[in-house]
């Protein structure tokens, strides 16, 4: 400070001029201390750049934690084969992300290794069971683990295939007022999907991908296509035909709707009649083992058991 003051006595010898300057050099001085330090504390607390900074993070450790999780669950897949029917399967059950294949093998590698632990630590239980024993219940264990998560994954893609199948009418019938109401079919697609988006999130979720599919650039009846395959339904890739047909032959598309929602409801209705045609043949073993018993039991216990006190006093 001093070094500076002489400086300044240099440069000027009126007191008032220097008392001037050193104040004014010493209000920026300040000045600018309080405006680094706000802008400093101000960069801190900002919510936007708070989030920007977390998006960032998050999106590195998502790209990290996802790079990793491929290159470890690459190693599960089996080389040399065709998976085809497996991915397809796979999508059926709603699983469409690139490592699903993947993580596929590794639970039922992990779940073949995993029984017959468990079966192991449990027959320790039972010192009086043989080595051949042993040996048996562990093979079945570890069949059981490798034959579960397959099992599993038919449940989970004949769910998933009930559900759409239950929201496919109404669909059918919605996507049909759409377009005959003047909607085009991308459009009536979307409202649709924003329609069952509550009643039936599955088929929504299917709808707005098609949508998504032909913004990105896909044809559109490719995007229909690959619709189909990931749902695995008769029913979706008949819509997909007839819709095919009426835009490479150039027929309207509300007539054809219109039409393969009637056969649709006549496929429905002989359904059905099938399905009651059939209620005779399944109630004859719950007849014959649950009701006929217990009838029999009512009516002819009791004289059964008027015969037998008869009998004993006699």
């Amino acid at each position: 400070m001093d070094y500076l003051i002489g400086l300044l006595s240099t440069l000027t010898e009126n007191q008032s001029q220097l008392r001037m300057t050193i104040i004014i050099l010493s209000s920026l001085t300040v000045l600018t201390l309080t405006m680094g330090l706000g802008f400093i504390v101000i960069g801190a607390i900002d919510p936007v750049r708070q989030r920007i900074n977390r998006l960032k993070k998050s999106g590195e450790e998502i790209t990290l934690s996802s790079t990793r999780q491929e290159t470890l669950a690459q190693h599960f897949v089996p080389t040399g084969g065709d998976h085809s029917q497996t991915r397809a399967r796979l999508a059926h059950a709603g699983f469409r992300s690139k490592s699903a294949l993947a993580d596929y093998y590794a639970i039922r590698i992990f779940s073949a290794l995993l029984f017959p632990v468990i079966v192991l630590f449990i027959v320790q239980q039972f010192p009086q069971l043989t080595t051949e024993n042993t040996l048996m219940i562990l093979l079945a264990a570890l069949a059981f683990g490798i034959i579960l998560p397959s099992a599993v994954l038919d449940r989970l893609i004949t769910a998933r295939q009930r559900k759409l199948r239950n929201g496919f009418p109404d669909a059918l019938d919605m996507l049909v007022v759409c377009v005959e109401a003047g909607l085009g079919l991308q459009s009536a697609l979307q409202r649709v999907a924003e329609e069952l988006s509550i009643s039936h999130t599955e088929l929504a979720e299917e709808l707005s991908l098609v949508n998504t599919e032909v913004r990105m650039g896909v044809e559109r009846i490719q995007a229909l296509r690959n619709m189909a395959n990931r749902t695995g339904l008769e029913d979706i890739r008949g819509l997909v035909t007839s819709l095919d047909q009426s835009m490479r032959f150039g027929t309207s598309i509300a007539d054809t709707l219109r039409v393969y929602s009637e056969e649709f409801r006549d496929k429905r209705l002989q359904r059905a009649e099938e399905i009651a045609s059939q209620i005779s043949t399944k109630m004859i073993f719950p007849l014959t083992f649950c009701l006929w018993p217990s009838f029999f039991l009512i009516m002819i216990g009791p004289a059964i058991l008027g015969v037998l006190a008869v009998l004993n006093q006699s």
